[in-house]
């Protein structure tokens, strides 16, 4: 598998809205005091920008309809007799919310401004500016300067940050004049963030919150990311890959490293981060899989939850003539039932504690016949005992005849036993007891799941398979071979070309193969999926096995 950045050129459609493409409305306001609960709005000023041109500008001053304290009119240079023959708010606003349809809000302390509009719209029962709070997409030039040029300049205050960049246009508290001067501010803050890749939209609407200060440089390394789907690889200074990560746009999941993430697990991540590669993916599943092959292969230390275990561990059932579970390290030898791989010991203990919960399987490990009498568990009434004689080997393969097939075809057979149990002593007030027959419960039916599904794969063989959203894959016994979309052309491997060597196992064989199937499994029962050819029996829809519920 190749992992590399690409050799073209990345379009605009990866990179996003370009800033270049975007209409920018500068607004500034001028009131009555500090909120909008008791205080007017007297002026309004506003220039929309597009490509750094201006491209229109509204400016009016609003009849407040209440008096202009002393304090303002000294500040603004706004008098009462100015605004007594100016619009309300109820005809300015409406011609205000039609002149920054479609913009993107820029003010100095936006906040504050748009407090002052929200108040007005939502008295008078007009649409917010940008539409609702939360969706509307808006940056302060405040936040900007903080990110950029905090440590060149005093304050960060709109005179301050005029003079800094030497704006022609001088902010004197007057609404139209303090936009201007906003505007050069804001072009010019632009200007610094492209020094740091900040190229998109999506990009400057993050900056302002953007924490991390010491590492934030480093995000240059981004630069040539596509927002596409796909996997990334972060490696250190000795090219040693220390994390791998999937994502359904590269270039948007990894930039947000950089921006206000405090854990310091993160910080030393990047810390260490040296250089980013990638892979462009065809679709969401195909970049899971990659990045589930890539973790097994290079074993990254910062993806330590996903990295597989040193050891891992399966249950079956022993060939005897009266069959008994276990768990082995290895799938070696003949038996009719192997439930695995699991990441530790706890797991697979759990899956026998769960059958031994739902089925009277003996759990002596003697040779039958003898023993003089029956062993601690069947005394108990909670399991046969072939040891001492008690059932015969036809009713023995019986049960182990129902185990089986239980197993695969009809789960609840398995399950309703222990959920009933679990009911049964959380109602007798034995919650510890209860929470154990829920974690078998829970143990057990994941096992059922992932062998039930390696099964219908295997037996599938080589699997064509789409989804509503257009995504397709070529899937072979369980392993992905390959991933396209509607939009691309198939490959070249056809189905009924043989990708495997040998029969498939019974179970997979090592965690990596078998976590891969069950992302395919879960891919598969998740959504509306249809099988477009197989060259073996597979049925679709899935019905998953259930799982127990808060209830």
């Amino acid at each position: 598998m190749a992992i590399g950045p690409p050799a073209r050129q990345l379009s605009i459609e990866d990179r996003g809205t370009p800033l270049y493409e975007v209409t920018f409305c500068v607004l500034d306001l001028e009131t009555t005091g500090g909120s909008p609960r008791d205080c007017a709005i007297t002026e309004i000023g506003a220039v929309k920008y597009r490509g750094g041109e201006p491209i229109g500008t509204f400016a009016t001053l609003v009849n407040p309809e209440t008096g202009i304290p002393p304090f303002i009119t000294i500040l603004t240079g706004i008098t009462q007799q100015m605004v007594v023959e100016a619009p309300t708010i109820a005809v300015a606003l409406p011609s205000f919310i039609e002149f920054c349809r479609g913009t993107i809000i820029v003010g100095h302390n936006i906040r504050f401004d748009l407090s002052f509009l929200d108040a007005a719209s939502r008295q008078l029962g007009q649409p917010l500016i940008g539409s609702e709070p939360e969706a509307r997409r808006q940056v302060d030039t405040i936040g900007l300067a903080r990110r950029l040029i905090r440590t060149e300049v005093r304050d960060l205050t709109l005179a301050s940050l005029a003079r800094h960049f030497r704006s022609p246009t001088e902010p004197i508290h007057r609404a139209l004049a303090d936009a201007m001067a906003t505007a050069h501010v804001f072009h010019s803050l632009l200007e610094r963030a492209g020094t740091i890749g900040v190229t998109g939209l999506d990009d400057l609407l993050v900056l302002p919150t953007a924490r991390g200060a010491a590492h934030y440089g480093k995000i240059r390394l981004t630069d040539a990311l596509p927002r596409r789907p796909g996997v990334y690889l972060f490696r250190d200074r000795n090219d040693q890959v220390i994390y791998v990560g999937k994502a359904e746009n590269l270039r948007t999941r990894v930039r947000a490293y950089f921006y206000g993430d405090e854990r310091r697990r993160i910080a030393d991540l990047l810390r260490q981060l040296h250089r980013i590669e990638h892979r462009v993916c065809a679709h969401g599943l195909e970049a899971e899989v990659a990045e589930l092959r890539l973790i097994h292969a290079y074993l990254p230390r910062f993806n330590q939850r996903s990295r597989p275990p040193k050891r891992t561990y399966f249950v079956r059932l022993t060939d005897e003539a009266f069959p008994r579970l276990s768990v082995a390290h290895k799938v070696v030898g003949k038996s009719r039932l192997w439930l695995g791989p699991f990441r530790s010991k706890r797991h697979a203990d759990l899956v026998v504690e769960a059958l031994w919960a739902a089925t009277p399987i003996r759990r002596c490990s003697g040779p039958p016949g003898r023993r003089s009498g029956d062993c601690a568990a069947a005394q108990m009434g909670v399991a046969l005992c072939p040891c001492a004689g008690g059932i015969g080997a036809e009713a023995y393969t019986a049960l182990i005849d129902d185990l089986v097939g239980a197993s695969l075809h009809a789960p609840a057979v398995l399950l309703d036993p222990i959920a009933e149990k679990m009911r049964r002593l959380a109602g007798e007030r034995r919650f510890e007891e209860a929470a154990q027959m829920r974690d078998r419960h829970r143990a057990l039916a994941r096992a059922l799941e992932r062998r039930r599904a390696w099964a219908a794969l295997t037996n599938g063989g080589q699997v064509q398979l789409e989804s509503e959203d257009g995504e397709i894959v070529l899937v072979d016994s369980g392993r992905l071979v390959e991933a396209w979309n509607r939009n691309m052309s198939a490959p070249a491997l056809a189905l009924g070309v043989d990708t495997q060597s040998a029969e498939p196992p019974p179970i997979p064989l090592s965690l990596a193969v078998a976590e891969e199937a069950h992302l395919i499994w879960q891919w598969m029962i998740s959504g509306r999926i249809w099988l477009v050819a197989s060259t073996g029996p597979i049925g679709l829809p899935i019905v998953p096995i259930p799982h127990l519920t808060a209830a």
